[in-house]
């Protein structure tokens, strides 16, 4: 506990001496244990030769943490008052380069084939930021070995469910379709300054070894899947109904489509296994094709 003050001390000082105050719209909770911040790179699985691409660099404790192991290391801070404090009070390793940029914002595959052919991303992410990250993550699945993130907990359940668990959602069938992902660590507020409300976990993700989907397919399965789970108490086929696949009047190709993939139309979404939900969009863009080909002729 005493060792816990010192280093709160430590950090209001230098909050105080920058005039740095802390923005809860960004969700800055900062990671303070450096002995932590190594047991999570370690996690995270970096070693040497890996280009690290971190977000959300804070006070840079894990930026230093990954600079250990790492060959080089990227990191990502959009506060300009942290991106000040960390070049003119020297806390990033010499091997760090610091970007101030909105991660949601940067052209992801440019940094990613910038950073060359052993990339990871670590991330201790603002809550607000999570879910849109992962997404863009999903994205460049094929470009980097792995991403590691510090996440809200039922954030990471939303991740990892199955099919017939509560958190099981949209989110869960997109990460079930292109990766495997793991919780590694679950970690209390008090492992951050100041504490969040929340617990947090931090995820790993690593790409398929046997991708399921196809090139091109991620966004219309998305689409689809989006659409299945919109109104968790209807039944599958009136949440498709509503999706905009077909006319309104034409149920018939929604159950042909539900039939193929070997869906009872009277399911409902959390119900349904992601290969299964994969096979509807497939079904569907099929039907879709046929109709668009139709209108063309």
């Amino acid at each position: 506990m005493a060792g816990w003050a010192r280093v709160s001390e430590s950090l209001r000082a230098l909050l105080q001496r920058r005039g740095l105050r802390l923005q809860r719209d960004r969700g800055q909770n900062f990671l303070t244990d450096a002995g932590l911040a190594d047991q999570l790179a370690q996690l995270a699985g970096v070693e040497e030769g890996d280009h690290v691409i971190e977000v959300g660099t804070g006070l840079g404790v894990l930026t230093r943490a990954l600079g250990k192991r790492a060959e080089r290391v990227t990191t990502v801070e959009i506060d300009s008052g942290l991106v000040k404090a960390l070049e003119e009070e020297d806390l990033l390793p010499s091997n760090a380069e610091l970007l101030h940029a909105d991660a949601l914002k940067l052209d992801w595959s440019e940094l990613v084939e910038r950073a060359g052919p052993r990339v990871r991303v670590v991330a201790n992410l603002p809550y607000s930021a999570a879910t849109p990250l992962l997404r863009i993550m999903i994205e460049c699945r094929e470009s980097v070995q792995d991403w590691s993130v510090m996440i809200q907990r039922e954030v990471a359940r939303r991740c990892v469910a199955r099919c017939g668990d509560d958190d099981y959602g949209s989110f869960a069938v997109l990460h079930a379709l292109t990766v495997d992902a793991q919780v590694q660590q679950e970690l209390s507020p008090g492992s951050f300054f100041p504490a969040p409300k929340v617990h947090s976990s931090f995820l790993r993700v690593w790409p398929r070894r046997t991708p399921l989907l196809r090139e091109g397919e991620l966004a219309w399965v998305e689409r689809v899947v989006r659409a299945a789970f919109s109104k968790r108490r209807k039944t599958i086929l009136n949440t498709l109904r509503g999706g905009g696949f077909v006319a309104r009047e034409d149920r018939a190709i929604l159950e042909e489509a539900l039939a193929s993939a070997g869906i009872s139309p009277s399911s409902r979404a959390e119900t349904v296994a992601p290969e299964r939900l994969l096979a509807l969009a497939r079904a569907l863009r099929e039907h879709t094709a046929k109709l668009e080909s139709a209108d063309r002729e």
